[in-house]
């Protein structure tokens, strides 16, 4: 039986709320394994960005704001908006980083605006009871979005297919990279990057809005 959108957005928030009430304002309370594994997600993020800074990010699941402070050590003048449903850590990240100029956080599943680039780490991996194809329609429908409101490129990551099987876990999502780097490369531009060489059960899809597909 599908699993509707509404229901799949309550899973979620029980989820992440759980991590988040037991584990707090860290990796593991958005359900990373640890804070190398979280930078190391972010790292390959960071990769779509001009090095000199002066852009806008839209950065969609953002957590209690973790990226910031990576964002800050390595650009100037960037403007940053942060959206998360689970409003426990919207309002940790407006705790932390209020005060930042040019940062605005919203307790939203989509960005309201349109800005240079748009991030999303890690909102692809819970299954949570929908099959295969149920997750990849979804999916798609996100980057859809995510392509809209994104005036240079979008970067998002994924569990890869690729993972050893014993470690697979049923409540997660694990697509083929190769057929996500398809999707992206038919839809939404010419320019689009597979990483997988990172030593993480995870794959990272980078787009360039420079030049569009061929219709």
């Amino acid at each position: 039986m599908a699993v509707s959108p509404d229901e799949f957005a309550r899973r979620t928030l029980a989820h992440y709320g759980d991590k988040f009430a037991l584990h707090g304002e860290t990796p593991n309370g958005v359900d990373w394994n640890g804070a190398a594994s979280q930078c190391v997600q972010f790292e390959q993020l960071l990769r779509l960005l001009p090095p000199a800074g002066g852009f806008s990010i839209n950065d969609l699941g953002c957590g209690y704001g973790a990226l910031l402070p990576m964002l800050d050590e390595r650009y100037v003048d960037v403007s940053y908006s942060g959206f998360d449903l689970n409003e426990s850590m919207i309002e940790a990240a407006k705790r932390r980083f209020g005060d930042r100029p040019s940062t605005v956080f919203e307790v939203a599943d989509r960005p309201d605006r349109v800005a240079d680039f748009g991030l999303a780490s890690g909102i692809f991996t819970l299954r949570l009871g929908r099959s295969d194809a149920e997750c990849m329609s979804a999916m798609v429908a996100s980057l859809e979005l995510i392509d809209a409101t994104s005036l240079s490129g979008f970067g998002f990551n994924c569990l890869t297919s690729y993972s050893d099987t014993p470690k697979m876990k049923d409540y997660l999502y694990y697509p083929d990279p190769c057929v996500v780097f398809d999707i992206c490369k038919r839809r939404f531009s010419r320019d689009v990057a597979l990483l997988h060489d990172y030593g993480t059960y995870t794959f990272t899809i980078l787009v360039s809005n420079k030049s569009r597909p061929v219709a």
